[in-house]
């Protein structure tokens, strides 16, 4: 394919760096300008919370590419830059540092942001949050020298940030809002099984608390004040209270967005020109049949591939079954499927749930299976997401015996 287009990629992030490959493993012979706002190249970013923040992986390996892939495979990485500004009319992109540019199409992967916490002090030295790679750098350094850890938020973030300074030896407080940590994503009975692992493993685990400051002393966080006035003290205070899609860009541009830049399957917006990957795309999934953000790193990885394919033209559609996977102490987990809150009428157990092996099963109101988690149980998510795709009721007994394939079952 022989061509003079100019295909710019906004963020310079998993998605961002996939979609460049995407686009010259297609044949894409055109200009491909790679943006970043971080100076450092693309890289992954479960590691930042697990190995990498443990210290059993180092940091080479945590990027997309070696270091020479960019020019190798004549994609203009350009960092420590970001696109400010889209114009759809004039197809251009304004960038921080002042220049310019001329866009055929553009994909916007800018990702997501950490939320913040609306509570007075909270932006005191030892407050600190978790997206990039210098952000885990600063909690690794802080488990080396703290003694006591405050985690604010129990979801995934909170929950394997807690493990990895349980692991350095720290004393560890996890604060959440709701009654039991992942309690909005997994339903009471698959929350109970985190909230029991991480207080066997002596996290103090604090649920139904709200937090009212956070207090400090010389500029510096010294605990943090809960609203029935009790006090937790800490040397240092992580705060993982859920990331908001960065949106901005596509929101000045005149782009649709709703919890997210709104695309259809094949991740083209609303502008014909323009595509979204990752966490801010808000995809219409086809096996789902409706809108979905994933932030997950299966969305990052995968979606690329699809946008490349349709900003050349091509056929395609996005509907891989939504994955993601965690490791916290000696428990490993893959999920795969899609709930919403209250959206299912039962969870069914395989396994042993009280023993730290075992699949859970959500099913919706017709008996069919909307998701499924395996627990230290492996080999077969790939049976779990074809009973998610078929879409078909199942028997609750034979799903629950460990006696009966799963591959039967779909």
């Amino acid at each position: 394919m022989t061509t003079d287009a100019t295909y710019v990629i906004a963020g310079a992030s998993l998605a961002g760096a996939k979609a460049a490959e995407a686009l010259r493993e297609e044949g894409f012979d055109g200009q491909v300008i790679l943006i970043g706002e971080e100076t450092e190249r693309p890289y992954e970013r479960p590691p930042l919370s697990k190995d990498y923040m443990l210290g059993k992986a180092d940091r080479e390996t945590i990027y997309v590419h070696p270091e020479g892939w960019y020019a190798e495979h004549d994609v203009d990485l350009r960092l420590g830059a970001p696109v400010t500004g889209v114009d759809p009319g004039a197809h251009r992109v304004s960038l921080a540092d002042g220049t310019s540019l001329r866009y055929t199409k553009l994909l916007l992967a800018t990702g997501s942001s950490p939320r913040r916490l609306p509570v007075p002090g909270a932006d005191q030295d030892g407050v600190l949050y978790l997206r990039s790679v210098q952000d885990s750098d600063r909690i690794k350094e802080a488990f080396g020298t703290a003694a006591r850890v405050a985690v604010i938020g129990g979801g995934w973030i909170g929950l394997e940030t807690a493990a990895a300074a349980r692991a350095a030896g720290v004393e560890v407080t996890v604060l959440e809002a709701a009654e039991l940590p992942l309690l909005r994503v997994l339903g009471r009975q698959v929350a109970q099984v985190f909230a029991d692992l991480h207080r066997n493993q002596g996290v103090d685990l604090r649920g139904g608390v709200g937090v009212r400051e956070i207090t400090s002393q010389n500029g510096t966080a010294t605990g943090v004040r809960l609203a029935d006035n009790s006090f937790v003290q800490a040397d240092a205070i992580i705060v993982g209270v859920g990331i908001t899609p960065n949106v901005g860009l596509a929101a000045a541009a005149g782009l649709d967005t709703d919890n997210g830049i709104k695309v259809g399957a094949q991740l083209r917006s609303s502008n014909p020109d323009i595509y979204a990957a990752g966490d801010v795309a808000n995809a219409f999934h086809p096996l789902l049949g409706r809108h979905v953000r994933v932030e997950h790193w299966a969305n990052a990885l995968n979606q690329p591939a699809v946008a490349a394919k349709a900003m050349l033209g091509q056929e395609a559609a996005y509907d891989l079954v939504p994955y993601f996977f965690t490791d916290q102490y000696d428990l490993g987990m893959e999920y795969a499927g899609y709930v919403g809150p209250d959206s299912y009428r039962e969870v069914v157990f395989r396994g042993h749930p009280d023993q730290g092996e075992f699949i859970a099963f959500w099913l919706g109101h017709e008996g069919q299976v909307l998701a499924g988690m395996n627990v230290n149980v492996w080999d077969v998510n790939d049976a779990i997401q074809a009973l998610v795709r078929s879409g078909r009721a199942v028997d609750t007994g034979a799903l629950s015996d460990e006696a009966t394939p799963l591959e039967s079952l779909a």
